[in-house]
Order: structure tokens, then C-alpha cells, then sequence
């Protein structure tokens, strides 16, 4: 009698274990929440993607503008310097560029600028026919005469 009840206990616990995983696997619930779950992951490893790129556009873009910035100061100081070398005696008022000469601000150069590297020396030459020697035939225009017409008359 007493093996009876072992053998009932160890069915009655099998039976539990068996209709637990039946109902596991048969859980719409569970389903849907392993389906959201990993829907949930993907959305956020988007949206961690997605701020990544955020932050690197707007940090090139900040270098972009600085850069924009500094060749704009350079363009104005450049301008003033020359306004005021090619133009000595202008009056003050009528130059455009005297007022603002004293304000700027010296730009610190970090970079060379690209004309200014050289990693070869100049050439010599140039590639394929220039001038005179091209094959593009050339366009008079109407104030121009040519030199063999000139000299005829």
C-alpha cells in the first residue's frame, strides 16, 4: 500500500511538470510577450543607433561651422588689409572695411591651407596642349581683330 502512494505522488508531480510545459508552450501570452520583448530591444538599439549618428552629425557640423567661421574672418581680414594697402588715401569713412579693421580678431591658423602645401616641386609643364597648341579652336570676338588683319591695314 505504501508503494501505491509513491507511485500516485511521482505520476502527480509528473503530471504537473508535463501540464506546466504543455501550457507554456501553448501560451498565447508568452508568445506575444517574447514577441514584444524582442521588438522592445530592436527599438531601443535603433533608437541608440539613431542617437549616435545624431550626435556625430551635430558635432561635424560644429566643426564645419568653425571652420566656415574662421575662413569668413580670414576672407574679411584679408580684404581689409588689402583695401587699406591698395587704397592708402581713401577716406576712412568711404572704406567699408576701415571700420571693422581695429575689431578683428587675429584667426589662429592650425591648418596649412591646401595651395600652401606642396609635397612636390612645381612642374614644369602642363598636361596635354595649351594655348596656342590645343585643338580647341578659339571664338573672336566682335572688338578683337586678329593680328594678320592688323597689320594689313
Amino acid at each position: 500500500m505504501a508503494m501505491s502512494w509513491i507511485i500516485a505522488t511521482a505520476i502527480f508531480i509528473v503530471g504537473i511538470c508535463v501540464g506546466y510545459i504543455i501550457s507554456r508552450l501553448t501560451n498565447k501570452n508568452q508568445k506575444q510577450q517574447t514577441s514584444l520583448k524582442k521588438d522592445l530591444d530592436k527599438s531601443k538599439y535603433e533608437l541608440e543607433q539613431y542617437r549616435q549618428e545624431l550626435v556625430d552629425h551635430f558635432a561635424r557640423s560644429a566643426e564645419l561651422l568653425d571652420n566656415v567661421s574662421k575662413d569668413y574672418s580670414k576672407l574679411y581680414e584679408h580684404m581689409a588689409k588689402t583695401s587699406a594697402e591698395l587704397m592708402p588715401n581713401l577716406p576712412t569713412q568711404d572704406n567699408p572695411f576701415a571700420q571693422r579693421i581695429a575689431t578683428l580678431e587675429p584667426v589662429e591658423n592650425n591648418e596649412p591651407i591646401e595651395d600652401e602645401v606642396m609635397d612636390h616641386q612645381p612642374r614644369d609643364y602642363a598636361n596635354g596642349a595649351t594655348g596656342l597648341f590645343s585643338d580647341k579652336p578659339t571664338a573672336i570676338r566682335e572688338n578683337e581683330i586678329p593680328v594678320a588683319e592688323a597689320k594689313a591695314s
